[in-house]
């Protein structure tokens, strides 16, 4: 059974051309997520910098990428996230590189945190933005636990956010005996700290690791 917990849209005008303006003099340029590839390539509709070391934190948006015509490097595949891209040799040193991290509003801050120590100099591209899509609280999760559900992937921490906001205080018992797969150490945190009892990190949120984290 799927069930869209989140709704991605694009940001405003405004930010487009000094995103693009961005691009056109950094060094080094990542993307977060399918969708920051996505918005930024219906933003830019030109000619990416041909100078530029491209990185992507997951095999979805490494492909995202190549699909754009774009050769990138990704995480290990043993840690697909923020921190994985992190261990990368190319990325340890960088001294007076520029960096733009393309991705939506409101983003973790660690890795910018971290590529600054490291000497960069970082920007934002915020191409787009995530918004909780109406639904019916208690029919939805009603018919989740009638279904007999049992397991529920979630692919980020809004969407584990959204999720609880989502099922009534009633049903807590229920989702809270659910297992939970998380693709990520911090969102497995997340989850643990909401009272989940049964939380498998995949430690990345593409269908294999999903699926390997499902033993199937």
């Amino acid at each position: 059974m799927v069930t869209p917990l989140l709704q991605v849209e694009a940001t405003q005008t405004e930010h487009k051309s000094h995103g693009m303006a961005l691009l056109q003099h950094a060094d080094i340029i990542i993307f977060i997520s399918t969708n920051a590839v996505k918005f930024a390539a219906k933003a830019i509709k030109q000619t990416w910098p041909s100078k530029t070391q491209f990185y992507a934190v997951g095999e979805a948006t490494l492909k995202a990428l190549s699909q754009c015509g774009i050769s990138a490097q990704e995480a290990p595949q043993d840690s697909q996230q923020t921190e994985g891209l992190l261990t990368l040799p190319k990325l340890q040193s960088l001294s007076k590189k520029k960096i733009v991290i393309v991705r939506g509003v409101g983003g973790r801050e660690a890795l910018a945190s971290e590529l600054t120590h490291r000497g960069a100099d970082v920007s934002y591209w915020e191409v787009y933005r995530r918004t909780c899509p109406t639904l019916t609280s208690v029919s939805n999760a009603q018919a989740w636990q009638h279904a007999k559900i049992d397991t529920i992937v979630v692919t980020s921490g809004e969407i584990l956010d959204n999720l609880i906001k989502l099922v009534p205080k009633e049903l807590f018992a229920w989702l809270r005996a659910c297992h939970i797969i998380v693709p990520s150490s911090r969102v497995q945190e997340q989850a643990i700290a909401n009272g989940f009892q049964h939380v498998t990190n995949a430690k990345a949120a593409n269908c294999k690791a999903v699926l390997a984290a499902l033993g199937l």
